[in-house]
């Protein structure tokens, strides 16, 4: 079974339209392989699409952040908010249609009001100038660790109603 056999696509990117207008965050619906379902993105800093433009950006902080913690959410089957590398937010929840795990629901692209950006480890890690990702840095959003909480469960919510018939709030 897939996501779009429970609810068509374009509910999936209502979904994801929802998160990112409440939270401001980034977020996107992934296959259990944790392939995005969608084509749409929202960027919410500068930072990301810099860090996802490179292939070791993409292959050596984002998709390990979003395949260790969307492991760690599938077996917990809750909401799991880590940091990623350079020092973001990445908050999976799991998708599942009884025991039967069909993906998740990742949110990112913020970082938490009391970390930071680790720069020299984004510059060793994608050979962008370190003063480059400071720079790009500089806007990208801090959220206190308890709307990270809120988020998951507003994701759960909105999940739950998705897999009954409704719609996102």
């Amino acid at each position: 079974m897939n996501l779009t056999d429970l609810a068509p696509l374009e509910r999936w990117m209502e979904l994801e339209n929802e998160i990112h207008r409440r939270f401001a965050v980034d977020a996107n619906v992934f296959d259990p392989k944790g392939y995005r379902i969608t084509p749409q993105k929202h960027w919410v800093n500068r930072l990301c699409p810099a860090v996802k433009d490179t292939d070791k950006g993409q292959s050596f902080i984002c998709a390990p952040a979003h395949m260790n913690i969307a492991a760690m959410a599938r077996q917990a089957r809750e909401p799991v908010a880590e940091e990623c590398d350079a020092g973001m937010l990445k908050l999976v929840v799991p998708i599942y249609h009884g025991e039967e795990f069909l993906g998740a629901v990742g949110a990112c692209g913020v970082r938490f009001e009391d970390s930071e950006i680790d720069a020299f480890l984004v510059h060793k890690m994608t050979g962008i100038d370190e003063a480059a990702v400071d720079s790009l840095a500089a806007d990208v959003p801090a959220i206190p660790r308890d709307r990270a909480g809120e988020l998951g469960r507003f994701i759960v919510e909105q999940i739950a109603a998705l897999l009954s018939g409704g719609r996102p709030d």
